[in-house]
């Protein structure tokens, strides 16, 4: 029952050190008691879910939000997986919790088999980096080496309802795949590409390149709504070749993916591996199951 486009809804709390205007829902600014709930999994911009990105984006202003997901913010390195010191989006977080006052969370952390292996409780900031450590090892891999052949997953339903959901999958090893390697990806994508926001950043991208794409959306204050998923995107983009199995997906969308689609994964997946080893002089192949739930870092 939030609605981030009502300005009439929100009450402005500041600006922050990085110039973000404050503005958050007034009904939960002005509650005597202030409880909010999370599930701490990696998140491919803000480190970790939960905890201070409940407020933010959770209940802010949609100028609160497109500003701190804009280019300049959504650019930055530290802007990862599993990454919380310097990672602006976090800290934008932090500084707006400092905004409100006390906030408790109640955190959880899902195995996965999605049963509940950590609920805890306590102030918002301090509760959810106990939670984080808690899940940090279970969430991220380290690796040694890169490879050639990444065959990953949007981790099954509910992420793998949409290919707005299933770039985060696409994205999160990118780390580890040699450049002008192949990434595989499979998502049933059966309710379709996303939101109208989402199909228009995709028509752009589709139509300039990733490269323009991003050159033409940097000088904006201000994302517009869901872009920062196509940015997002562009990551592995620039890395190497993404190729997309998603049997639910329309013909319609499958174009505005920017990304190749194929039909036979078993059959794309051990050409793949046959072409990468004549140009590369070696196959190497990952295999992520369980998709954007588990983050492989770079060692």
């Amino acid at each position: 029952n939030h609605f981030a486009k009502n300005e009439e809804d929100h009450v402005f709390m500041g600006v922050t050190t990085k110039g973000t205007t404050v503005k958050l829902d007034k009904r939960f600014v002005n509650a005597d008691l202030k409880i909010v709930t999370g599930l701490v999994e990696p998140h491919f911009m803000a480190g970790y879910s939960g905890g201070r990105k409940v407020i933010s984006p959770g209940v802010a202003h949609q100028d609160t939000i497109t500003t701190f997901h804009n280019h300049k913010f959504m650019s930055n390195p530290q802007a990862d997986s599993c990454i919380l010191k310097g990672n602006p989006l976090h800290e934008e977080q932090l500084e707006i919790v400092a905004m409100i006052g006390e906030v408790l969370s109640v955190n959880t952390v899902l195995d996965e088999h999605r049963n509940l292996s950590l609920v805890n409780y306590g102030e918002i900031i301090a509760s959810h980096l106990e939670a984080v450590d808690f899940a940090k090892d279970y969430l991220s891999v380290p690796v040694k080496r890169k490879f050639n052949t990444i065959v990953t997953s949007a981790a099954g339903y509910p992420l793998d309802a949409t290919y707005y959901q299933t770039v985060k999958g696409m994205v999160v090893p990118y780390q580890i795949l040699e450049p002008g390697g192949d990434l595989i990806i499979a998502s049933e994508c059966a309710e379709g590409l996303g939101s109208n926001e989402f199909k228009k950043a995709q028509k752009m991208l589709v139509g300039t390149g990733a490269e323009d794409f991003c050159a033409k959306i940097s000088a904006k204050s201000y994302a517009a709504v869901d872009e920062w998923q196509t940015q997002m995107q562009t990551k592995i983009m620039n890395v190497g070749n993404v190729h997309l199995y998603a049997p639910g997906l329309q013909r319609s969308d499958q174009k505005l993916t920017g990304v190749n689609i194929i039909s036979d994964l078993n059959e794309f997946v051990e050409s793949r591996v046959i072409k990468n080893l004549d140009l590369f002089g070696e196959s190497s192949l990952a295999i992520i199951p369980e998709g954007p739930y588990v983050v492989p870092t770079l060692n």
